[in-house]
């Protein structure tokens, strides 16, 4: 009985992200443990932890690469649980993924404008973009939101590792998004890109809602209103990046005690 209420009560919550006990089990391992989420709509959220902590595990779950062994999860008040990673995408979902997914040996116009076009329903179309077309604008306004206007026609081949990251965040802002999770952002960042990076996501449009998992406490505290804090694949901690950086008890576990 506590069951069917507790999903009739998920399912006429407005959240964009909401995770009901999740647990992901590899064999005897349990990757993630009874994890319960809510994001709000437009709300951006660091989730942080060590190696092994579960943050991409939770990620895969999210997306649908992984299908988690109990739980729910929802996506604007519909289940998603069991949908593959596609029909998540339709419904809104983009993802950043720490190993490049870039087309190296095509421009940065071409990479955004071919993943304009592969949310858009002409996808399949082998007609040429004319000038006016509007994915073509819309390519050109994400690159300029990821301050890559002035390599536009660059080949992917020849931009820096910083500008390549910066260009994965255009790829999944792609197609009017409705949230999206960023995977380590700033790994491999120099710190004047890290500044970069942090100037970016928080110009983004106030609608869009974003979780980000991330290494550098730095960056990701910079960018978003909330925190949830993993370890060994449960939730530690949640709360304000000024809650979670003051901790004892965080800092004992993740900053050694001496991040001011």
């Amino acid at each position: 009985m506590d069951s069917i209420a507790q999903r009739l009560s998920a399912a006429g919550t407005n959240n964009a992200l909401e995770l009901r006990g999740v647990t992901k089990m590899f064999g005897a391992l349990a990757a993630l443990t009874d994890i319960t989420l809510s994001v709000k709509p437009g709300e951006r959220r660091a989730v942080l932890g060590s190696n092994g902590a579960g943050k991409t595990t939770l990620f895969n779950c999210i997306t649908g690469d992984f299908l988690p062994s109990s739980g729910t999860i929802r996506l604007f008040g519909e289940d998603v649980t069991e949908f593959p990673p596609q029909e998540r995408i339709r419904r809104g979902l983009r993802r950043t993924y720490q190993i490049s997914a870039l087309f190296p040996g095509l421009t940065v116009r071409d990479n955004v404008y071919l993943a304009c076009r592969g949310v858009s329903r002409g996808r399949f179309s082998f007609i040429r973009p004319r000038f006016n077309d509007p994915l073509v604008q819309a390519a050109e306004n994400l690159i300029e939101a990821v301050h890559l206007t002035g390599v536009i026609d660059r080949l992917v081949a020849e931009l820096s590792y910083g500008q390549q990251r910066q260009l994965e965040i255009a790829l999944a802002l792609a197609g009017a998004p409705r949230f999206i999770l960023f995977d380590e952002p700033a790994a491999g960042l120099s710190p004047t890109e890290r500044a970069e990076l942090v100037e970016i996501l928080t110009s983004l449009p106030t609608h869009f809602g974003f979780i980000i998992i991330e290494h550098d406490m730095d960056v990701a505290l910079r960018v978003v209103e909330s925190v949830t804090m993993m370890h060994n694949g449960r939730i530690f901690k949640e709360g304000t990046p000024q809650e979670i950086e003051s901790d004892p008890e965080v800092q004992e576990l993740y900053l050694g005690g001496g991040h001011g």
